[in-house]
């Protein structure tokens, strides 16, 4: 297995699904690195000389923010959303949907199980 920025990429993928391995990079990002890069036809990972698995490594190392780098500054996003108290970072505290959904009926993998409420008896 190749490794790029500390994670092991499979042999057997074409180096674009491969590269989306890496935390930080997906399919666009992946097609961004490779032409960089300098690699042509997109072939397997097992297929890649040296040099060009090298020139990828240098490419996602100049450019691109990926794995702790990139987790680091997500949680420090966060992490200044929750201190300064504003309506996402309440959100996130309450580990609840933020961007807007319903969550009268929805969201219950957020909010977790139902909570059954027996009926009045008369």
């Amino acid at each position: 297995m190749a490794i790029v920025s500390g994670v092991n990429i499979p042999d057997n993928k074409r180096v674009q699904t491969a590269l989306t391995y890496v935390y930080g990079i997906g399919p666009t990002q992946a097609l961004d690195v490779v032409e960089k890069a300098g690699v042509l036809d997109n072939p397997r990972v097992k297929d890649l000389s040296d040099d060009s698995l090298n020139r990828i490594r240098d490419v996602i190392d100049r450019e691109k923010i990926v794995e702790g780098d990139l987790r680091r500054e997500v949680n420090s996003n966060i992490r200044r959303l929750i201190d300064i108290g504003c309506y996402r970072g309440t959100r996130h505290r309450r580990a609840l949907p933020l961007r807007g959904q319903r969550t009268k009926t929805n969201a219950r993998t957020k909010r977790g199980r139902r909570v059954a409420v027996s009926r009045k008896s008369s």
